[in-house]
């Protein structure tokens, strides 16, 4: 069975002609998460399949770069020609419901849950999505922020999210298959390419991703000894 990880976008602090925010799908042969939904990635899912056919959403934390689509997905499963499904749940950090209600003020109690199930993320959460197994990890980034790590058949993928270095990074990376890591490199909650190899020594394979303005792509990659995501990439996890 295959497990793979689609890049949706990788921009940061606001996306770029052909490369939206940060946004990926992570896919088997029966299931399809949209991991973290910056702008300009729902155009980008639809490239690969319909919203309504999600299975779950989980946002990493809960800045515009990483969360800005899910309004336009609210509008999609809603208001545009989709079949009607029940709600998406969606897994994200503490206040992303209030976040949202406040984008959707209107609608009473909460517009949100007409197209989302809204779950809030803990240190150590873990859903059961389809054939996925989604366990969260507590990282630092100044505010609620959370790693993911996907089992799936044996193979296990970890994404970073927005951090700066720290120990539960090292202990999410160790022993995956494939480490997602983000490596914008500015201000002490991000991390820099050299940040996201000491991360990845556990891991079998690193690739950098949200790589900040300050670098280039062939720069963050001589750094880290990796290589860096590209929007439309497919990338087999095992």
């Amino acid at each position: 069975m295959t497990f793979t990880l689609t890049v949706l976008g990788t921009a940061t602090p606001y996306p770029r002609p052909d490369d939206p925010c940060s946004g990926y799908l992570l896919r088997t042969d029966h299931t399809a998460v949209w991991v973290d939904a910056g702008p300009g990635t729902l155009a980008e899912l639809q490239r690969h399949l319909r919203p309504d056919r999600l299975d779950a959403i989980w946002i990493s934390h809960t800045h515009a770069d990483h969360t800005a689509d899910l309004l336009a997905c609210y509008y999609a499963l809603l208001f545009a020609d989709l079949p009607p499904r029940a709600p998406i749940p969606l897994y994200g950090p503490p206040g992303l419901a209030d976040r949202l209600e406040t984008f959707l003020a209107g609608a009473a109690p909460n517009p949100a849950s007409a197209a989302f199930q809204v779950r809030e993320l803990h240190d150590g959460h873990h859903a059961e999505v389809g054939d996925l197994t989604l366990t969260s990890h507590a990282v630092e980034h100044g505010l609620p922020a959370f790693g993911l790590r996907a089992h799936h058949d044996g193979a296990a993928f970890a994404y970073s999210g927005d951090t700066g270095p720290c120990p539960a990074l090292h202990a999410l990376a160790d022993g995956a298959d494939l480490f997602l890591c983000e490596a914008d490199g500015t201000g002490p909650h991000h991390c820099c390419p050299e940040d996201a190899a000491a991360a990845a020594k556990g891991a079998d394979r690193l690739l950098l991703t949200h790589v900040g303005h300050t670098l280039t792509r062939d720069q963050a990659a001589e750094r880290a000894t990796a290589p860096v995501a590209r929007t439309g990439d497919t990338v087999v996890i095992r």
